[in-house]
């Protein structure tokens, strides 16, 4: 666990970006919203930029790495959760803490203020943190999509899977429609990772972590029904420096077409640390 305090002076040490290619190994379903219902369409669209081409919002991949990250640390249940919002009856639970050293609150931000917890008294956090990691929405690579590929797809860039849920009292079938990016595609995607202070250092193994929960999990909707498996490859690791940005100072590359488990070797090694500096 991280020793930062409350008092920690945070200044701009640096940027580490990490950038790759997420694979589709099953048909991957983001959805659009019913809003983007269209007729004789499927009734679960996948989200699509304004050239019609699906992508991975950044907000969806970040939310879904820190919910694989509170549950692997044991900090999805209701003494570690409080209510980020509840509204016309839906309620949405985060994990916040007022710990100074709590690594999920400094990657993924905290915000200060009273908040009410799942169970217990009301959390009371007297400071801000920053969130240090930025996702990047995902843009598809359309040449992944093969020719050989689309002559089996409903439509230009995607598939339709039809499912069934079967009422267990009458035994009658419900018919329902998903649309899918199909296995094969690949999305490019970009992490970007602010250090702050010297103990940040070890925010980027945190991190890595959650990307490697993602590829046993899954990604976006439908995942125990067979869709949303992904894996990540050719990533590629860049140091830049403040003086980067003040100074233009050249960039560090500190990794390059470089799988998962070998950057979380390289990330996890206490001789890493020390190359995040000016």
């Amino acid at each position: 666990m991280s020793a930062h305090t409350s008092d920690t002076e945070l200044k701009l040490v640096g940027k580490l970006i990490l950038e790759g290619e997420l694979h589709c190994r099953t048909g991957l379903h983001i959805g659009a919203g019913k809003g983007s219902l269209e007729i004789g369409g499927a009734d679960n669209p996948v989200i699509k930029d304004s050239f019609g081409h699906p992508y991975i919002p950044g907000s969806s991949l970040r939310g879904r790495l820190r919910s694989l990250l509170e549950q692997s640390r044991g900090l999805a249940v209701p003494s570690e959760l409080a209510y980020l919002s509840r509204r016309r009856g839906q309620e949405v639970r985060i994990h916040q803490s007022d710990r100074p050293g709590d690594e999920i609150c400094l990657l993924f931000g905290r915000s200060a203020g009273r908040m009410e917890r799942a169970t217990g008294d009301s959390l009371d956090n007297r400071f801000a943190s920053p969130s240090r990691l930025a996702v990047y929405d995902a843009p598809l690579d359309p040449e992944s999509i093969t020719a050989q590929m689309r002559e089996n797809l409903d439509d230009e860039l995607t598939e339709v899977k039809s499912e069934s849920a079967i009422d267990r009292i009458t035994s009658q079938a419900n018919p329902r429609t998903l649309e899918r990016v199909p296995a094969g595609a690949r999305f490019s995607v970009r992490f970007v990772i602010d250090i702050l202070c010297e103990e940040d250092k070890v925010l980027p193994s945190v991190l890595v972590e959650g990307l490697r929960l993602l590829e046993d999990d899954s990604l976006g909707g439908g995942g125990s029904r067979g869709s949303g498996r992904v894996s990540l490859g050719k990533l590629r690791l860049t140091w830049r420096s403040r003086g980067f940005y003040a100074s233009g100072a050249p960039e560090t590359e500190l990794a390059a077409e470089m799988d998962l488990a070998a950057l979380q070797s390289m990330v996890s090694d206490p001789a890493f640390a020390p190359r995040l500096v000016e």
